[in-house]
């Protein structure tokens, strides 16, 4: 499994960017999360998806304000973030779960995307 992340940038607070994963290799009725590590913090859980789409789970700090969906036919789960806020600053990474629960914990993801990095300015 391959995943790769893009749609990263500098954006000013109260702005919005979507992020997108594209996948490859085996990741049918895989869960899809998104992640994110700010410096000097540890990875954290943002979002996840399951393998239909129709369940979706998100961190507090980002609930109400980004979304998460995906697109089987076309191998891409997408975060589409709006209302950003400086401390949204980090590198966020997909990832895939090839269980079929829902994990918000990152040692429970099996393989990783490279990362892109979001800089909210104040």
């Amino acid at each position: 499994v391959q995943l790769q992340a893009s749609g990263g940038g500098l954006v000013q607070a109260g702005g919005s960017l979507r992020l997108s994963c594209a996948a490859s290799g085996r990741t049918f009725r895989s869960i899809m999360g998104w992640f994110r590590q700010a410096p000097g913090k540890e990875r954290e859980f943002v979002a996840a998806i399951n393998w239909s789409g129709a369940s979706t789970y998100y961190a507090d700090s980002v609930k109400g304000r980004f979304t998460i969906s995906r697109d089987n036919a076309k191998n891409t789960v997408d975060l589409q973030m709006n209302s950003l806020k400086p401390e949204d600053t980090a590198v966020y990474y997909c990832a895939t779960d090839l269980s079929i629960v829902v994990h918000t914990t990152p040692g429970s993801y099996d393989y990783w995307g490279q990362g892109t990095l979001v800089t909210v300015s104040s």
